[in-house]
């Protein structure tokens, strides 16, 4: 071979190794890390003057970010490594019930508003959450509690900074981060997730005799979510003193949610609608997942329908009624093979004895969104959360004339028949006996877990 044409094909030869070599570190990179799905990148994004210019600025206090830190803002991120110290903190702070701003705002009462939201580790979409919330007309005569199931200092001064209204902190004690290496976290004798039956009983790893219906084993980093929204909500209804004879609502949100300023008037409107004509609706929501919105004519409209979990599940409310009929059926939601509450809600709903399933009143125009682009099961690369967030702004901002709509008028459906097909079986993830059991000892004060032999 002449030398020249040897030396161009050991050239596209190194190129295209090197061209390998890139697109193995690249899927290394996105595919590497518990928690990761791109919250070290969307938490290292500085705020947008594009955004901050529809913050008043009083308010960019709580979306100021401490450089030194901004590297440690994911799962790993720096801070207390002794677990032994956090698990103190946590229940030096959940036996403490502390109600900041109290003394300012007055005690809760049996018909506060209380407002749940499910924090994870996502700090750039709390502090627009707390920016939104901080907006809304009458959220002083509300109740923020910020459920954590993450410790960690930086988004504990951040929540402890709030002073619009009062604020609770409670801290779900059976996370991964104080039990890494034990269940509720991955036991290092957990069975792979995609071994095979035969293999896991051979192996006599953790519950190899009960995979999920697809046949797989738990991932902690998804039963957690089920299980820290179902502790939140006995922590709620059935654990504190401030709430042990509460009656009024109870709104759950998440951390990358975004409230318009209307969204506790239009609570209040839906509420009186199903005191007044619609008894039968339990839950009310705030929230839709429509791809574009038209307030000038859906702002005062409401739709009822039956509740679907994958549609009514953000800046949903519903009161003690509501969670007493839940309690009667916990078994159904604790043994349901789902990792996911909501479709454990929707099962539970579904199987009602000698009820229907639970109807919604839902706002037309939302008035929750999702701005979260990035995390558990967000694969998205562009994890910038300003673009969003700024996309929601703007929408607020031209529906600002359509807002606070003194009534509302409301049109009845049976839902498509795609929402109304009744569950046969779930997604599986939950088949793991420990996490059936961790469920059901929940709703136990002084809660004492069972011990187990998973494996032939």
């Amino acid at each position: 071979m002449p030398r020249l044409k040897y030396a161009s094909v050991v050239r596209v030869f190194v190129i295209i190794g090197l061209f390998c070599l890139w697109v193995q570190i690249m899927l290394s990179a996105s595919s590497g890390g518990i928690y990761r799905d791109g919250e070290e990148l969307m938490n290292a994004n500085e705020t947008s003057e594009q955004v901050l210019a529809l913050v008043p600025p009083e308010l960019h206090k709580y979306l100021t970010v401490h450089h030194k830190n901004v590297s440690a803002n994911s799962t790993e991120r720096s801070g207390p490594k002794n677990i032994s110290d956090i698990l103190r903190a946590i229940q030096r702070n959940n036996d403490a019930q502390t109600i900041y701003n109290e003394d300012i705002f007055g005690p809760v009462q049996n018909d506060t508003i209380i407002i749940a939201i499910q924090v994870h580790t996502r700090l750039t979409y709390l502090r627009h959450l707390i920016v939104s919330l901080a907006q809304a007309r009458d959220i002083d005569k509300t109740m923020l509690i910020f459920s954590h199931d993450y410790y960690d200092e930086e988004i504990n001064n951040l929540v402890r900074s709030i002073d619009f209204t009062k604020v609770m902190q409670i801290f779900y004690p059976y996370s991964i981060q104080t039990h890494p290496h034990e269940f509720p976290g991955t036991d290092l004798n957990d069975c792979p997730r995609d071994a095979k039956f035969d293999q896991a009983v051979k192996l006599q790893c953790n519950n190899a005799l009960h995979p999920d219906l697809h046949g797989h084993y738990r991932e902690a980093k998804y039963t957690q979510t089920k299980h820290h929204w179902w502790w939140k909500a006995n922590r709620i209804f059935n654990q504190l003193q401030c709430t042990i004879g509460h009656t009024g609502p109870v709104v759950f949100l998440e951390e990358d949610h975004y409230v318009a300023e209307d969204f506790i008037h239009m609570l209040y409107l839906l509420r009186n609608m199903a005191d007044k004509s619609c008894p039968q609706c339990e839950i009310l929501s705030l929230g839709t997942y429509l791809k574009t919105y038209q307030y000038h004519h859906n702002s005062d409209k409401v739709e009822i329908t039956p509740w679907h979990s994958s549609m009514h599940n953000m800046g949903f409310a519903f009161n003690r009624t509501v969670w007493n009929n839940i309690m009667e059926l916990q078994d159904q939601f604790c043994a349901y093979d789902d990792y996911n509450w909501d479709y454990s809600l929707l099962h539970l709903s579904q199987n009602r004895p000698g009820r229907e399933k639970f109807k919604v009143i839902l706002c037309k125009g939302p008035r929750v969104f999702h701005i979260g682009e990035c995390g558990i099961h967000h694969k998205k690369s562009n994890c910038n959360a300003s673009t969003v967030i700024s996309k929601v702004q703007q929408l607020l901002k031209n529906a600002k004339p359509y807002m606070y709509p003194s009534r509302v008028t409301a049109i009845v459906t049976t839902g498509g028949a795609k929402h109304n097909k009744k569950l046969t079986k779930g997604n599986g993830g939950w088949g793991d006996i420990r996490d059936q059991d961790l469920c059901t000892n929940m709703t136990k004060i002084g809660r004492q877990q069972r011990t187990y032999i998973y494996y032939a």
